[in-house]
């Protein structure tokens, strides 16, 4: 049993942590309503269409450039379910941009949250 308490423990080293680029759903929440940051929607246009974030931007995949992203702020990216945004933080490190985060919640995250507020989009 002691050994198996041992395999646990040198394990638990390895379990992920907090992503560091990634936003919390609070500090997300706060920076939108207070223009802090600026979304970056990679999400398609008619993705983009049905559902978005106030004053977020969209630069969908299919046509990302990591260049003309906005600067002056923080970048936050977003996508559907938290995936794209992966491919396009690597994308954007890669030029060398290095205040960008990402809200691993994606647009479902946002709604949900938003709506379990009260308010709406």
């Amino acid at each position: 049993m002691n050994g198996g308490m041992k395999f646990a423990t040198l394990f638990s080293r390895f379990a992920p942590g907090p992503d560091p680029r990634a936003i919390g759903p609070e500090e997300f929440e706060q920076a939108v309503k207070a223009g802090k940051c600026v979304v970056v929607d990679v999400r398609e246009a008619h993705e983009f269409a049905s559902a978005r974030i106030p004053d977020s931007l969209n630069m969908p995949m299919s046509r990302f450039d990591p260049n003309r992203l906005p600067s002056g702020k923080p970048v936050v990216l977003i996508c559907h379910s938290g995936v794209r945004w992966q491919s396009a933080l690597s994308r954007a490190h890669a030029t060398g941009r290095e205040a960008i985060k990402h809200y691993a919640g994606g647009i479902v995250g946002w709604r949900s949250r938003v709506g379990a507020l009260g308010s709406r989009e």
